[in-house]
């Protein structure tokens, strides 16, 4: 007795198979919202069809994160076809004189510096020196990298619009120019979107400072993200569930 064919079985590999990372500072991190606020980051997976490992940290500046081991942590894991979402700038300014262990070398480029932070000899480089070296170590494994700008604060504050992007938003432009990976101006989108909601509903986004925003805002923030994605035509585009998000393009 003849039994019927099988026909052969073939694994088509999910898009859910790619991660995202995000690395990043409190703006980005989560927060868990008990203070009333939240990292943009934790409203990344309702828009992606992958899954989205969020690994910014509170508090963290380029600097900070590369001597904690964070970018090379994320490398050990990050496999080809993955995504690397970097975000910093809130935490990178001051002075070395009194070093924080956050403050960047001035400059663009390879410029050093050396400090004694927490008892031990540190050489410092800059900003976009930082972001280069990670995205280097992501783009050895194949992961494509997207530098974000970083948030504004509330350029509502006042009671009058105004943003002006820091020097950390061309800086980071500059890095992934030289870097070669993807760039969204982050902030200048965040920014379009908060001028046409207004004082009273921004301002409402930020309840214990005008950096940190509720997890409303944060989903606002997130979607501005994604505005900035689908209008700069950034890598990220393949995994996006939508395209659809508010806003023009700038």
């Amino acid at each position: 007795m003849k039994t019927a064919a099988v026909a052969p079985f073939f694994f088509l590999p999910s898009t859910l198979a790619t991660t995202i990372y995000l690395a990043g500072d409190s703006t980005m991190a989560n927060l868990g919202g008990g203070s009333g606020t939240n990292g943009w980051g934790q409203y990344v997976a309702q828009y992606v069809s992958a899954t989205v490992v969020n690994d910014a940290v509170a508090g963290r500046s380029a600097r900070s994160y590369t001597r904690e081991g964070r970018f090379e942590n994320i490398a050990e894991v990050v496999t080809s076809g993955d995504y690397v979402v970097i975000e910093f700038g809130h935490n990178d300014g001051g002075s070395l004189s009194t070093d924080n262990g956050r403050t960047d070398c001035s400059g663009t480029g390879a410029e050093v510096c050396y400090s004694v932070y927490d008892g031990v000899n540190e050489t410092v480089l800059t900003f976009p020196a930082y972001l280069e070296n990670a995205s280097k170590l992501f783009t050895a494994k194949g992961a494509n990298v997207i530098i974000s700008s970083q948030t504004p604060d509330n350029p509502w504050e006042t009671g009058t619009f105004s943003y002006t992007p820091t020097r950390f938003v061309g800086y980071a432009e500059l890095a992934a120019e030289v870097a070669g990976v993807g760039y969204v101006d982050h902030g200048a989108y965040v920014a379009a979107i908060y001028e046409t909601l207004g004082n009273a509903t921004v301002n409402s986004f930020y309840q214990i400072d005008h950096t940190h925003t509720s997890p409303a805002g944060a989903e606002v923030v997130a979607e501005a993200f994604f505005k900035a994605v689908v209008c700069t035509g950034a890598s990220l585009n393949n995994v996006l569930t939508t395209t659809s998000f508010e806003g023009t393009c700038l």
